[in-house]
């Protein structure tokens, strides 16, 4: 007997300079491939940002890595293994583009600005492709405009959102929740909120947790 259609929630807390989440989303698509005949998802991303006191300029990429990592040469080794991760989903990652790490809230704030407009998958995607591929400032506002307009935005419209508080308050709500559920890093998915994994799991992992989700509606 074949199996119904069912349409599967997903709620996907990450960070837009987090390099696994970009992996993450790649290998969701690539589950998602895989049941394309008998589920369809909505997905939600939802901010978490690893840095959350970072200035709102932020810092200087290479101060950054030896302050995280303790020096260039421990980057180094997972550099590889992200190198290794983007060759496989077709990702090719540019880290020595990258000059600055950005304070992320204006990101998630846009990103929340594009689920209104239906355009959130495309801007995530946007703002990932610019900071790892093209090695851009996603925390300048003008680069986010920019960014926004690629993706299908208004520019006119993204700039003055951008300029008010607006989704602020909704931001740190969604953060908050994240927080509440006790994760501790990126990407985390949640299935039909019943069903979690953390990390950019491979896609027959990804697979069963959704088909797990679907078991419990």
């Amino acid at each position: 007997m074949e199996k119904p259609f069912t349409n599967i929630s997903i709620e996907i807390y990450s960070d837009v300079i987090c390099p696994w989440c970009y992996v993450g989303k790649r290998r969701l698509e690539r589950a998602l491939g895989q049941l394309r005949d008998r589920a369809q998802a909505q997905i939600d991303w939802r901010p978490f940002q690893l840095n959350p006191t970072m200035p709102l300029d932020g810092i200087d990429r290479t101060a950054y890595l030896k302050a995280k990592f303790g020096s260039l040469e421990n980057f180094g080794r997972m550099k590889e293994q992200l190198l290794a991760a983007g060759e496989e989903d077709e990702l090719p990652f540019a880290f020595d583009k990258i000059q600055r790490t950005p304070n992320t809230f204006a990101a998630h704030r846009l990103v929340w600005y594009a689920a209104q407009q239906g355009k959130q998958d495309q801007v995530v995607e946007a703002l990932f492709c610019a900071y790892f591929l093209e090695g851009k400032n996603i925390g300048d506002v003008k680069t986010l405009v920019r960014v926004a307009g690629e993706a299908g935005l208004d520019r006119t419209e993204t700039e003055h959102f951008l300029a008010s508080d607006n989704g602020t308050v909704e931001v740190e709500g969604e953060e908050a929740v994240g927080r509440r559920l006790g994760i501790r890093g990126v990407p985390y998915f949640v299935f039909n909120g019943r069903i979690s994994i953390s990390g950019a799991q491979p896609p027959d992992i990804i697979v069963s947790a959704i088909q797990q989700a679907e078991k419990e509606i």
